[in-house]
């Protein structure tokens, strides 16, 4: 895959999940969910008060007796656990946060009882088409894990391996980032990251090519590795950017957004089903991308648990 609106096709299956929608305010949401529905993508359950879903009503046109669309109100409590319960009690397959905080989303979805944890670690991967880019870059993580230590980060950067797998990418290149590129004591970053590398190397971790640390620049420029002088079998060329916290995620989602106009798919990873997780402020494509690789990542657990249902099964016969 070289650039996001590719994946509107390739979520083009006849599954056709429901997506569990929490909080529908704002018109970018409006509209990414209305593409999704002219290109049969998904269904959706909307969740919200019942201003909020009058309101969507009206400006994209769909009401409740619309075959794609099921509106469930809701006046008192959070929308993102109206809408996690749905899910968990099986009336929706993808779960996609709206006009509600992360703070929010994440509390229903880790509750004990009613949530959808599945990992002991949630991780937030963010695919970006960057213009002038030929490839997309894939940034982890900007949105949950605030200072993960070495052991969440080999999970993080699994989770991330998974999507460059689901998006064809046979090896991706893996650049544990650091502000600078050599292993330095008093940057505690240096040290997880040349620690990864080593890991990758001794085959701990795999599918993947690792090398670190190495600074952002040194990580996406060919030439600025090559003036530096940069060895790392990742200079210039990396698939994945796996930040040393939430602070250097978080500002670079922004950066590419917001200076660099890239459009992004953003989900959770680690979860029961996966969880579309843009920003609020993303564009109504951004949107529509997130949903699709979502869909595409339903699709991919769909077919893996079938899989293993039938190698079951035949191991049983057998």
């Amino acid at each position: 895959m070289n650039h996001l609106n590719e994946l509107l096709e390739t979520a083009k299956t006849e599954l056709r999940p429901v997506i569990a929608v929490a909080g529908v305010k704002g018109s970018e949401l409006f509209h990414a969910v209305k593409v999704a529905l002219e290109l049969k993508l998904a269904t959706f359950h909307i969740f919200g008060t019942l201003s909020e879903i009058s309101r969507f009503h009206r400006e994209t046109g769909l009401d409740s007796d619309f075959a794609s669309i099921k509106a469930y109100p809701v006046e008192n409590g959070s929308a993102a656990s109206a809408a996690v319960r749905h899910i968990k009690s099986g009336h929706a397959h993808i779960l996609m946060k709206g006009d509600v905080s992360t703070k929010e989303m994440l509390q229903a979805v880790l509750d004990r009882e009613h949530g959808l944890r599945q990992e002991k670690l949630l991780s937030h991967v963010a695919v970006f088409d960057v213009p002038g880019r030929e490839k997309p870059v894939i940034l982890t993580d900007a949105a949950i894990n605030i200072s993960p230590d070495l052991t969440d980060k080999v999970r993080i950067a699994a989770h991330a391996v998974d999507i460059g797998h689901t998006l064809g990418i046979k090896c991706p290149k893996v650049a544990a980032i650091a502000p600078v590129d050599v292993i330095n004591e008093a940057i505690p970053s240096t040290l997880d990251a040349a620690k990864l590398a080593e890991m990758q190397e001794k085959g701990e971790i795999t599918g993947c090519l690792v090398g670190g640390p190495i600074s952002f620049d040194n990580a996406i420029s060919p030439e600025t590795a090559r003036q530096k002088g940069v060895a790392s079998k990742v200079a210039g060329c990396s698939d994945i950017l796996l930040v040393p916290s939430i602070e250097a995620g978080n500002a670079l989602y922004k950066a590419f957004v917001f200076f660099a106009r890239a459009k992004v798919a953003a989900v959770v990873c680690g979860a029961s089903v996966p969880i579309v997780l843009p920003s609020r402020a993303d564009c109504w494509e951004s949107k529509l991308y997130s949903i699709a690789l979502a869909i595409i990542i339903f699709g991919k657990n769909r077919d893996r648990s079938d899989k293993n249902a039938a190698n079951s099964c035949n191991q049983s016969k057998g």
